[in-house]
């Protein structure tokens, strides 16, 4: 028998008075999300191929992240720079040929000065050369799940067969700030020095938005001005990532309006901790006549405010459960009505429930088939 157990959650805003309708963007491509529920609160020409100019360089420093995690090479491991490195024109951090170089140095050569002779520098340091480079950086972008990417350089220079996704970077922020929140502090750092030369960060926001703190801006000629940042307020952090201004200026202007929509238009609603108690359900034939419904994890959502106060939360669950039932079964689910969207989360056992013996088993059944309830 299928149950429906519905619940009201009243929750009671005064004043609300926001309009969260579909924003529009003057970029090509677009994507804001949620870091904290994993939701989408905008995609335009999310998927859509685009090239990520010099916001490649979020991989290259990924890569080395990554081995410097493992104990591969280090901080202050020193690597070659190469003629060709030396020569590479664009952003630059004016390395020397035939110096040395720290990876400590080139991390930030890269990140705060987006220097593309930095950014060969690392790859030939780490593997040779940046062709076999851009193999690993491929490889990477798998495992992290990248779908629409491929990379055959280091810096993001014009290419032949290197593009991306609006998505596809996000991935790259999000992986970066929750796997090296060590590293991911670099970003944040508002100039750099190395060789008597002080460059600023190129990041628009970085100091003059509240809570920015990373990561990345490029621009070539066919993909025009793009940018990925991310911000955190309040404990709430919003990953932005677009392509296809037509200036710096309206870089900034839009990094600055997309990210205030993120903030101004959501409000982040903690339903249930992990661990929670939800609902208590009828069990078929159980040695206990109940069981509680709990929260796997903490269920969070960004809500548009214009829809905090009209807000369904409804619980879906079949009475009564069959036993046995072991912990951690998924039994139940959680709905959340707001506007047009439902959103559902898994409900799970929160311990077991064994059968009853074979005499209560029997009388039980009888009842229920007269009072429909065991």
């Amino acid at each position: 028998m299928q149950k429906y157990i519905v619940k009201f959650l009243l929750l009671i805003f005064l004043f609300v008075n926001s309009n969260s309708h579909a924003l529009e963007s003057i970029a090509k491509e677009a994507y804001l999300l949620d870091l904290n529920t994993g939701q989408v609160l905008l995609d335009l020409n999310s998927e859509s191929r685009t090239f990520p100019s010099s916001m490649t360089k979020m991989m290259t420093v990924l890569v080395a992240f990554e081995k410097i995690s493992k104990g591969q090479i280090s901080l202050n491991q020193k690597f070659l720079v190469s003629k060709k490195a030396w020569r590479m024109g664009g952003s630059k951090m004016f390395v020397e040929v035939d110096k040395t170089v720290s990876v400590e140095d080139l991390l930030r050569g890269i990140i705060v000065q987006s220097g593309n002779d930095a950014s060969i520098v690392l790859a030939e340091g780490i593997s040779g050369s940046e062709e076999a480079f851009a193999s690993e950086m491929n490889l990477l972008a798998r495992k992290i799940g990248l779908k629409g990417t491929n990379f055959v350089n280091s810096s993001g220079m014009p290419a032949d067969n290197h593009y991306t996704t609006a998505k596809d970077l996000a991935v790259i922020a999000e992986y970066t700030i929750k796997n090296f929140p060590e590293f991911y502090k670099i970003y944040s750092e508002n100039d750099f020095t190395f060789s008597n030369i002080t460059q600023s960060n190129r990041n628009p926001l970085l100091g003059s938005s509240d809570g920015n703190d990373g990561l990345k801006t490029g621009y070539t000629n066919d993909a025009g001005y793009g940018y990925v940042g991310s911000s955190i307020r309040d404990g709430r952090r919003l990953i932005l990532v677009f392509n296809g201004t037509n200036s710096s200026k309206q870089r900034k202007q839009e990094a600055n309006r997309l990210m205030e929509w993120g903030f101004s238009n959501f409000q982040l609603i903690d339903f249930f901790k992990r661990g929670d108690l939800v609902f208590q359900a009828d069990t078929w034939l159980g040695k206990d006549k109940k069981i509680n419904l709990v929260a796997p994890s903490n269920i969070s959502l960004a809500v548009p405010k214009a829809h905090l106060t009209d807000m369904e939360v409804i619980v879906q669950v079949m009475e009564p459960i069959p036993v046995p039932i072991i912990t951690g079964d998924v039994i139940g689910q959680l709905k959340i009505i707001h506007g047009k969207t439902e959103t559902l989360f898994d409900l799970i056992a929160e311990k077991d429930v064994k059968q009853k013996n074979i005499i209560s088993k029997v009388f039980s059944a009888l009842y229920y088939l007269v009072m429909g309830t065991n």
